[in-house]
């Protein structure tokens, strides 16, 4: 039997989640979801220096935003916690010491400052200096001293690293999921430290026996871990371990010029980077995106699906998704696009669900209507809006009289004979019993033909003084909403004012 597909997102809590980090959760959870697989969190907090209060628990609002909660994790313990790096410290220790054991790794006792020389006079001559197979017996470790040497430096509590002791040249054949093959000379990699002086463990030792410990059968993670690749790898072979399936995700580039999507961006672009608000920066929850709109266009940030659907739910995404159509090159992030796919979003929402996110609108405003009044309202303007926020603007008129009238349009709505023809059609509302759209434009219409009179004459004027100015759905559908009297009044209020 085929091993429970097992995969996890492990960010860092050194400040709120990148939209970059979400798509990485998202790639997970989907990948998870399809292969009946679970998704784990896993919080890396091993550099304690850089952690941030409450950064892990807005990593978790962001998920449960989405809708795309992780089955184990910090407060959901599995059978493999503890999930977070601070609470298994303990155990990378004896993992390192196993790699000494068995050759693989070895202690180097050089000082940041011997290193540093080091680098000088390297830099002195155009070379790098990189710490390996062809300076290693050179430099002051576990190899080049006797075992004797060794344990009196440690015995003495002489400060120490344990480095892996990477192969010499050996032709590495590395898979990604993503990129297929990948070939790399070892003699180019340095000898990576595993286990730091302060008793910690770096992010490459603490990762691997995490992903072993937690049974990771895939690791789907950021471009940038690329580099890390061939390392990994070794230690999953040194430590005689299987290894997971490796796919690094395509970067997300700005929306112009080159280099990936940051904080500043959203700054100067006035939009945001992040899921949820921290600080000064403003999320997209705040921003009144719908988390659905914000996964969809987040999927198709480096995956397509190979056909022209572009609105997924994440049920259909979870469906669809597979990591063989992921791009290798860089996604540009687009966010008038972003705006596209939340006003398809609002087009998908009942007006009932609309309607009870405006009314929170209007209660700021001291406005209060029925629900189902405010749902017809919302049904009339919601095809013209990309977001709740836009409705008031597209709707105030429902609410309140207009207190004021577009000049432009009054200068050119407004004749000599506006107010006595406006007085008419008051005359001849206040005549109708039964007041609905239908009723209002049949009477308008017929009056408007049997007094010989041109629509220009009558239908603009009449918008204007209902409205305020010349937007808005349909003229009679916005009477027969506001009703018949406040229809009347608004057209008296007109004709004395203007």
């Amino acid at each position: 039997m085929s091993q429970k597909v097992r995969v996890r997102f492990a960010p860092s809590p050194t400040g709120p989640l990148h939209i970059g980090g979400l798509r990485t959760a998202l790639f997970n959870y989907l990948f998870a979801k399809k292969n009946g697989g679970d998704f784990i969190l896993r919080i890396e907090d091993t550099d304690q220096n850089r952690f941030v209060e409450g950064a892990e628990q807005y990593i978790i609002e962001a998920l449960d935003w989405c809708g795309i909660p992780f089955d184990e994790g910090p407060g959901k313990e599995g059978d493999f916690g503890p999930y977070r790096q601070s609470d298994r410290k303990q155990l990378y220790k004896s993992y390192a010491l196993q790699l000494i054991e068995k050759g693989k790794a070895y202690y180097a006792f050089d000082t940041a400052e011997a290193l540093d020389q080091h680098r000088k006079e390297h830099e002195a001559k155009g070379k790098t200096f990189i710490y390996n197979w062809h300076n290693r017996q050179k430099l002051t470790n576990s190899l080049s001293l006797s075992n004797e040497e060794v344990r009196d430096k440690i015995a003495a509590g002489e400060a120490y690293v344990i480095r892996f002791k990477s192969p010499e040249n050996e032709t590495l054949l590395l898979k990604d999921m993503i990129r297929g093959a990948i070939e790399i000379d070892s003699s180019i990699l340095d000898d990576k430290v595993l286990f730091k002086s302060d008793g910690m463990p770096t992010y490459h030792l603490a990762n691997i026996v995490d992903d072993h410990l937690m049974q990771i059968t895939h690791v789907i993670r950021g471009e940038e871990w690329l580099p890390s690749l061939a390392l990994h790898t070794l230690l999953y072979g040194a430590f005689g371990w299987d290894t997971p399936e490796f796919a690094h995700l395509p970067l997300i580039m700005k929306p112009v010029g080159k280099g990936k999507l940051s904080k500043r961006d959203g700054e100067k672009g006035g939009f945001p980077v992040f899921p949820l608000s921290w600080n000064q920066s403003e999320g997209y929850r705040e921003a009144g995106f719908f988390p659905e709109a914000v996964v969809n266009f987040l999927a198709l940030l480096g995956w397509n699906p190979g056909t022209e659907q572009e609105i997924f739910s994440l049920e259909e995404l979870v469906d669809t998704f597979t990591l063989g159509r992921v791009n290798k090159s860089g996604a540009r992030f687009d966010p008038e696009k972003n705006n596209w796919y939340n006003q398809q979003w609002l087009q998908i929402k009942s007006d009932g669900e609309l309607a009870k996110i405006f009314a929170l609108e209007l209660d700021k405003k001291g406005i209060s209507a029925e629900p189902l009044y405010i749902e017809k309202v919302v049904s009339s303007i919601k095809e013209r809006a990309a977001f709740v926020k836009d409705f008031w603007e597209l709707s105030d008129y429902f609410f309140q009289a207009p207190s004021s009238y577009n000049e432009k349009a009054v200068k050119k709505q407004w004749k000599e004979d506006t107010p006595q023809i406006m007085g008419q059609v008051a005359e001849l509302l206040g005549t109708l019993s039964d007041f609905d759209s239908q009723k209002i434009e049949e009477t308008v219409k017929t009056w408007i033909g049997e007094k010989e009179l041109s629509f220009g004459k009558v239908m603009p004027p009449l918008r204007l003084v209902i409205v305020g100015d010349m937007k808005g759905p349909h003229l009679f559908d916005i009477m027969g909403l506001i009703g018949k009297q406040e229809s009347i009044n608004r057209i008296k209020t007109a004709i004395a004012q203007l």
